[in-house]
């Protein structure tokens, strides 16, 4: 663990933003963003708001990992990247997935709370349309199948081509007994809560629950922790953000770029669904020609303060770093 910095270091080095969203994404029009400048560059705290203060001490962790410890070797200076595609209807498929330039990849979103398997099916049948057959499709689900349910989708959807299948069901012993059901259908199982969220990242890849993984630096805990992970899985991994900014989008392919391989695109587009972005426009870490460069880019002080939260929601977040700072300084045993 980096060594932390002190508490008011962080919050007086603290900007808080607020960016709008071309889409509805996990049920948010606006994301927050904590942001700082620490030695070694600006770095990224951005949990869901509804993330309790446990969960949360992970993404600062890394967070100050980034920001006050030097990155692991890096093994390419670009990344490839896939579109996402939230849960829209069929006929808003094109007008999102214009956003990203060059992307081959598109990553839909499936089993959304309040819409139904045909849904999902109309979403993917019309992203392979706009792709046409050499571009790739992968689903995630988020969990929100049981093992069922999640049989019947991959029936109904392995025509598409699929890549692979993201966290269909929430648990681990789910996943294994969906992987066994379907194997047959070669459509490979990815874990991401299971793995992000868990106590014990490992426990998917003891249990052959997966063919790969999906790893995301700040829940993770950095940089560093997110590669132990990958090894002692041994199982292929996918890089993946957590809708950020570029800033938080570096620390993703600063991950991507460590990696010893790296077999599929990467889950680090998420600056299209912003409106906006805090760096400069040629800086911003969207997608060109299908992928983004492995760079630091710095906040533009016009862009921070166009995107400046409310004193109320910054107040909100100054105390929930203090909290999470808290926990990272306080030793397990006591």
């Amino acid at each position: 663990m980096t060594d932390l910095p002190a508490l008011d270091e962080l919050l007086h080095r603290l900007r808080v933003v607020a960016i709008p969203l071309h889409t509805r994404f996990r049920g948010q029009t606006v994301r927050e963003l904590a942001l700082f400048e620490g030695p070694e560059g600006w770095t990224e705290f951005s949990p869901f708001p509804e993330y309790a203060d446990a969960e949360a001490a992970s993404w600062l962790a890394a967070a100050i990992e980034f920001g006050w410890a030097p990155t692991p070797p890096l093994l390419r200076t670009r990344i490839p990247v896939n579109a996402t595609l939230p849960a829209v209807a069929a006929t808003e498929v094109a007008r999102v997935l214009a956003h990203y330039d060059g992307c081959r990849t598109v990553k839909v979103k499936v089993a959304e709370t309040g819409q139904t398997l045909d849904d999902d099916v109309a979403r993917v049948r019309e992203t392979r349309r706009i792709l046409g057959p050499e571009g790739r499709i992968r689903l995630d689900a988020n969990g929100g199948w049981n093992v069922d349910e999640a049989e019947h989708a991959v029936h109904r959807l392995v025509e598409f081509d699929l890549e692979y299948l993201e966290q269909p069901c929430a648990t681990v012993p789910e996943l294994a007994e969906i992987r066994e059901r379907t194997a047959y259908l070669g459509v490979p199982i990815a874990a991401d809560e299971s793995v992000r969220k868990a106590e014990d990242p490992l426990a998917v890849a003891r249990a052959g629950a997966a063919d790969l993984v999906i790893v995301k630096a700040q829940p993770l805990g950095g940089i560093r922790r997110a590669l132990a992970v990958v090894a002692e899985a041994g199982l292929p991994a996918v890089v993946s953000s957590a809708l950020e900014s570029s800033v938080g989008i570096a620390m993703g392919a600063h991950l991507a770029a460590a990696l010893p391989e790296l077999d599929y695109d990467c889950g680090l587009a998420t600056v299209d669904l912003f409106t906006g972005d805090v760096v400069p426009a040629g800086a911003s870490l969207v997608p060109r020609g299908g992928s983004i460069p492995v760079s630091r880019p710095e906040p533009d002080p016009a862009l921070l303060g166009r995107f400046e939260a409310s004193p109320e929601r910054t107040a909100w977040w100054h105390a929930r770093i203090s909290r999470c700072w808290t926990r990272l300084a306080t030793p397990p045993s006591a």
